[in-house]
């Protein structure tokens, strides 16, 4: 089975779209069903895979309808914006820190009220599209992630057919459900950014983050589900980062020799290093760990990968796993840099507030600037992007 990771964070998830869109329009697939049979999203991911899944009939209608949606996206649509809403969270946050300890604290749940997603989501992602997917055939299973806040630990929400695999990890939780609104926006909940979202499930009513938090191995959900080709749209420009390693490195030789040093980075800039951490370094670190799986595979089959018989206490049976990921070629960051002016005023005082980072570590920004100019510059790149590789996409897709 063909399958689909989406992993992405905030609105970076424009990205995603510009790549799905491009690949939507491949020729062979016009007019056709989506050759996804299993779809796997967390955070933004989760709401990009769900809108696939949702159109799964025809997925060059449902593409475009994703890239309109991102490319139409106002920041009023995702949190609200207007200075009493700031001012009133601003004031609860001071209360808590300053008379928390006597009068009891524990009101702020987030920085933003994204009370505005859950409508526009609710009014745009044509959830019921999921089971008509499911039953037509043209649809697997969807499967969404989470992080309960309670036990920290990761929750897989599926919807397939019956029978799909479920599982019990010691960190990782599968449960069947029926694919709601609120799944959507409990894996898309920003940690600290968007307040917990509480989502019922035969465990009852339990608060849930966003799912890049403890969602490690992002190709697993799909994997267990039966795919075993994966194409995944990551949101990290991989030249980008190595570029800030070699500089970092050479600074730090430099100041071995008193010539220079790197400027202290202000909350600004280590929120979207924490950001990065759960959006960004999951998606390369599984892509290598499978790639090294796949190749103890082939060594222990004599070089052919084919699946290997289940062994004594293999409670699965190990197979190669064919993956292609597409990342972008631009650094997003810088992207957001440049618009950041777009940002409405009392959101950006605020941010302000945080300090300013330098361009190629501005994350946090290239995460919450959901307005429509950046967007669709992130939906351009992950057009050009597509369709820079879309021969390779397409026998990769067809084969």
């Amino acid at each position: 089975m063909l399958g689909l990771v989406l992993t992405a964070g905030g609105a970076r998830g424009a990205y995603q779209a510009g790549v799905l869109k491009r690949v939507g329009e491949i020729r062979s697939l016009r007019g056709q069903p989506s050759p996804f049979a299993v779809i796997a999203g967390a955070s933004a991911g989760a709401i990009n895979g769900a809108m696939v899944a949702a159109t799964a009939s025809n997925l060059a209608d449902g593409t475009h309808m994703l890239s309109k949606l991102w490319a139409d996206l106002t920041v009023e649509q995702v949190f609200r914006t207007d200075p009493l809403a700031l001012g009133a969270l601003g004031a609860r946050f001071i209360r808590d820190l300053s008379l928390g300890g006597l009068i009891g604290g524990g009101t702020v749940q987030s920085l933003l009220d994204t009370t505005p997603l859950r409508a526009f989501m609710a009014a745009h992602l044509p959830m019921a599209g999921i089971s008509e997917a499911i039953r037509a055939g043209h649809l697997y299973a969807l499967a969404v992630s989470a992080t309960s806040y309670h036990s920290g630990k990761s929750f897989t929400f599926i919807q397939g057919r019956k029978g799909h695999p479920l599982w019990i990890k010691s960190r990782r939780v599968a449960l069947p459900v029926e694919m709601t609104i609120e799944h959507i926006c409990a894996s898309a909940a920003i940690p600290i950014v968007f307040p917990p979202v509480q989502v019922g499930s035969e465990l009852g009513e339990c608060w849930f983050g966003d799912g890049g938090m403890r969602l490690v191995t992002p190709f697993s959900p799909a994997i267990r589900l039966g795919a075993d080709r994966i194409f995944a749209v990551g949101i990290r420009c991989q030249s980008s980062a190595d570029a800030l390693s070699r500089a970092e490195l050479r600074t730090d030789e430099e100041s071995h020799g008193g010539l220079a040093s790197i400027t202290r980075p202000p909350l600004a800039q280590i929120c979207g290093v924490f950001l990065n951490a759960i959006f960004l370094d999951h998606l390369d670190t599984d892509l290598d760990h499978l790639k090294r799986m796949n190749d103890l595979i082939a060594h222990a089959n004599g070089g052919n990968g084919r699946r290997r018989k289940r062994g004594p206490g293999m409670q699965e049976p190990m197979r190669r796993i064919e993956p292609m990921v597409i990342n972008p070629s631009a650094d997003l960051a810088i992207v957001a840099a440049a618009f950041a002016h777009k940002m409405p005023r009392a959101v950006r005082y605020v941010l302000d507030g945080l300090g300013t980072p330098d361009a190629q570590s501005a994350d946090l920004m290239s995460y919450l600037l959901f307005d429509s100019s950046y967007t669709r510059a992130l939906i351009d790149i992950g057009y050009q992007d597509a369709a820079a590789r879309i021969d390779e996409i397409e026998a990769f897709l067809s084969h």
